[in-house]
């Protein structure tokens, strides 16, 4: 919820201090190589310091992220925070966290289970990313309700946001000692896997590299700026996507069982990027949404499939290591790719992204499926 909340409310929480769309970008893109750096260092080792003490910690920097945004310091004392707080204006990935979970439900399924258990992972995330995108209309009410300023109306929503983020943190209080691996090898990684995890990692860094030019703070601020319309209106519209999104992905699992993971990763991923290149062509506000409604109808199949087909190439005792390189190189794109979507919205058109992010996502697609289509699930 947290997570989801920020994607709606920080771009424009930071316009409303003053802040440029290039600076917005350059936050949003610190953010997220602070939650890179996380993962990179979870990926690397979760398993000999431990999988639920890392998770704790990623929930505590996470909170004092939420925390900075409370203050109003100079741009590059809010850069530094952003970094080490990994404020998140993605708006659906949880980064070093989602790549531990992952890797501790890879365990113990073959193919078929562990797709549909994904699947369900991912519908509690989207359920989660649904009610934190309508908590997006927190700082419109509070105005409006309580006649508070616009900057106490956000400051009062981060709070919020710290709130959510340290609940999750007790909730791992509660996990089992089974969620940990007790005899670490010294190699995480074959090299033959290693292979296949540098393969698919670099081919997915194209595909968050698109997908950075396409936050849901960039998004929402987009609805906002073209169409005026309110941050309730847009935790609406993203609170109805992420429902979308939820659903989509226990068809996913359903249809890997037909037609294949890969094919279900590629073949229902273009054409969501075709209908996301079509919204700036909107003239209002709801035919743009109901186009980027169907769109998210789509865009998220891939994910329960490309985590369980990336779990079924390499060995289990290297899950950790290979989900968690996977999970870095796709957010160091994400990471990269806003501050140079906020330039050109700023210099060159607002409506850029909607064309370059799609490309680059399709061209991700065709070569997902030419290098991987001859190496089948749980082939060692």
């Amino acid at each position: 919820m947290g997570i989801a909340l920020t994607g709606v409310v920080i771009a424009i929480y930071w316009a409303t201090m003053g802040l440029s769309t290039s600076q917005i970008g350059i936050l949003i893109t610190l953010g997220l190589l602070g939650g890179t750096c996380a993962t990179l260092g979870v990926s690397l080792y979760a398993d000999r310091v431990g999988r639920r003490k890392l998770l704790l910690l990623i929930s505590l920097l996470s909170v004092g992220g939420g925390g900075a945004l409370l203050m109003h310091p100079s741009f590059v004392i809010l850069c530094g925070l952003t970094f080490l707080g990994m404020i998140n204006g993605m708006g659906r990935d949880r980064m070093a966290a989602s790549s531990l979970e992952q890797a501790i439900l890879s365990s113990g399924y073959d193919v078929k289970s562990r797709t549909q258990t994904f699947a369900w992972y991912n519908v509690v995330l989207d359920v989660g990313h649904a009610s934190g995108s309508f908590l997006g209309g927190l700082p419109f009410f509070l105005r409006h309700t309580y006649k508070v300023s616009d900057i106490a109306s956000y400051q009062w929503t981060f709070l919020v946001y710290c709130g959510l983020i340290f609940l999750s943190g007790l909730f791992y209080f509660g996990l089992s000692k089974k969620v940990e691996i007790f005899n670490v090898a010294k190699e995480p990684i074959s090299a033959a896997s290693l292979k296949r995890v540098k393969r698919f990692a670099g081919i997915s860094f194209l595909d968050s590299i698109g997908g950075g030019f396409l936050t849901n703070a960039l998004v929402a601020y987009w609805f906002f700026k073209t169409f005026g319309v309110s941050e309730a209106t847009i935790g609406t519209l993203f609170f109805t996507t992420r429902i979308a999104n939820a659903f989509s992905h226990l068809m996913a699992a359903w249809l890997a069982n037909r037609v294949g993971l890969l094919n279900t990763m590629v073949f229902s991923h273009i054409p969501s990027s075709l209908l996301l290149m079509c919204i700036p062509f909107m003239a209002t506000f709801w035919s743009a949404a109901i186009l980027y409604f169907i769109r998210e109808c789509l865009v998220e199949m891939d994910v329960p499939t490309r985590q369980s087909y990336m779990a079924s190439i390499v060995q289990p005792k290297e899950r950790t290591f290979a989900l968690g390189m996977v999970t870095v190189t796709r957010n160091f794109g994400w990471a990269v790719s806003p501050m140079v979507a906020g330039d050109v919205m700023n210099t060159v058109s607002f409506s850029t992204p909607f064309f370059i992010g799609p490309s680059i996502k399709i061209i991700y697609d065709l070569l997902m499926y030419t290098t991987f289509r001859k190496i089948h699930p749980d082939s060692q």
